[in-house]
């Protein structure tokens, strides 16, 4: 597939790496700062180009005629949207994504609705990082202490991460004994386990330690008594939020939580702090600075089970969720998308750390994997791999359909978490035999095997696949 990726940041490059992993992409990213394109270049197979990704001459250089699709990733909407709007018009390009910040275009659907209305711009996929974290962090405060949340199949199943505590009644216990462990009816499938940043692919014999990382699916209702059981104490919901930030982000937050949580945001700007006391209805708003020590203890942070760190800039993130861990706030979710500042904080400084651009190659992921692919997404900042396949075809042209789990060459480090078969969930188990129709959730604790998990889902003529 000729794909064009346009705009190198974060974002960008995520893409780019992913990408040019399958063979069958040809890649080419375009973007201003040339040093950093030839350090791109340097380790990747890619094709670069230098210029304006606006520019029609620099699109018709990077291959636009023969694109398959192009990703506008700048970071500037207009340009991303003048880029899929030359795309279209000079070649009609089949798959135009852009990415875009500004909520007055996001409010404006219409405005995109080319296949309607050709007077609209044409852009067939906007991904808004905004929203995408707003609902990334609304289920990270579903469940109280969850690293990590991904729905699959519709939100039948969740793929969950909880730190193991002392006292959780599964510490201690092998794979084999949870089931015995949990309540009557509760089921589980624990896909990963990370033990001092490494991985283990559980067994049946693998015991559960303290400290473990813990990735498991299950139904949505029965996450919370599987998460008492690794921490061994009911976690509640926190009542008192406060969020550091009053941007975008911080606003849809205080939206979404001021109904039925005591919700204040710190906000350093005047003139943004007036605006959200304007269109907020229950939460508090307070002027100020949220590194500032003094005003924290003067706002009760003591009384505060929840802080949110969603400033525009991670050093305002970081020193703030620091500063709220030290005067005794239980949890902290901190945006932080500099991975260098990441690699630096010590385990449990910050309880999540979660970042945008990284959710927003997670979202983008969906639109590039091949039409089997429900759902894809990236975990521990791209370490692993999580996604839900269809299976189609019949035993005769299938590799996998009408075997048992226990009979199929699965890949090194992939485990099979679940079976979703006409609705009903199947938690995976060595006798179960996949039929046609079948969603397999899969987690691969080596992204380098997808490749394989592809080929192996592949019919006898293998499909060109998007990635």
């Amino acid at each position: 597939m000729n794909i064009i990726i346009l705009g190198a940041g974060q974002v960008g490059s995520s893409l780019a790496t992913l990408l040019s992993r399958d063979p069958d992409n040809d890649i080419t990213l375009v973007d201003v700062d040339t040093t950093h394109l030839q350090k791109l270049q340097d380790h990747l197979d890619i094709r670069t180009i230098a210029g304006h990704a606006s520019d029609p001459a620099i699109l018709e250089e990077a291959g636009l005629e023969m694109a398959d699709m192009l990703i506008a990733v700048t970071r500037s909407d207009e340009t991303n949207l003048v880029a899929c709007q030359l795309a279209y018009l000079l070649h009609k390009t089949q798959t135009k994504i852009a990415r875009i910040r500004n909520t007055a275009y996001l409010n404006r659907p219409e405005l995109f609705d080319y296949r309607n209305n050709p007077d609209a711009m044409p852009v067939d996929v906007l991904i808004s990082p905004e929203n995408l974290v707003t609902e990334h962090i609304l289920r990270l405060v579903q469940y109280p202490g969850a690293l990590q949340v991904v729905d699959f199949a519709d939100g039948k199943v969740r793929l969950v991460a909880y730190r193991a505590h002392r006292d959780g009644r599964l510490v201690g216990k092998t794979v084999q004994e949870i089931k015995a462990t949990l309540p009557p009816g509760v089921e589980t499938r624990i896909v990963a386990i990370y033990r001092r940043d490494e991985v283990v692919i559980p067994s049946g014999d693998t015991t559960i330690e303290v400290g473990d990382e813990v990735f498991f699916l299950a139904r949505p209702e029965q996450i919370e008594t599987i998460a008492q059981a690794l921490r061994g104490t009911k976690v509640s919901r926190s009542r008192h939020i406060m969020i550091a930030g009053g941007g975008n982000i911080g606003l849809a937050l205080a939206q979404a939580l001021e109904k039925d949580h005591i919700v204040k945001v710190i906000e350093q700007n005047l003139s943004r702090a007036r605006y959200l006391a304007e269109h907020l209805d229950h939460a508090i708003v307070v002027q100020g600075d949220i590194t500032d020590k003094e005003l924290l203890l003067d706002e009760n942070i003591d009384e505060v089970g929840l802080f949110i760190a969603v400033t525009n800039y991670d050093e305002a993130n970081i020193i703030s969720s620091l500063l709220a861990k030290k005067l005794g706030v239980k949890r902290v979710i901190s945006l932080i998308n500099n991975n260098t500042f990441i690699d630096l904080l010590h385990l449990n400084q910050i309880d999540v750390a979660i970042s945008a651009d990284q959710i927003t190659t997670n979202r983008l992921l969906h639109y590039l994997r091949e039409g089997d692919t429900v759902r894809a997404v990236t975990l521990r900042r791209g370490a692993a791999e999580a996604m839900e396949v269809v299976l189609h075809g019949s035993e005769n042209s299938s590799q996998v359909i009408g075997k048992r789990l226990i009979d199929i060459p699965w890949p090194e480090k992939v485990t099979v978490g679940a079976i979703v078969r006409n609705g009903e969930v199947l938690f995976a188990r060595k006798d179960l035999e996949l039929e046609a129709e079948d969603h397999i959730i899969l987690f691969a604790a080596d992204p380098r095997t997808v490749d394989k998990v592809y080929t192996l889902f592949a019919p006898e003529q293998p499909r060109k696949r998007w990635f």
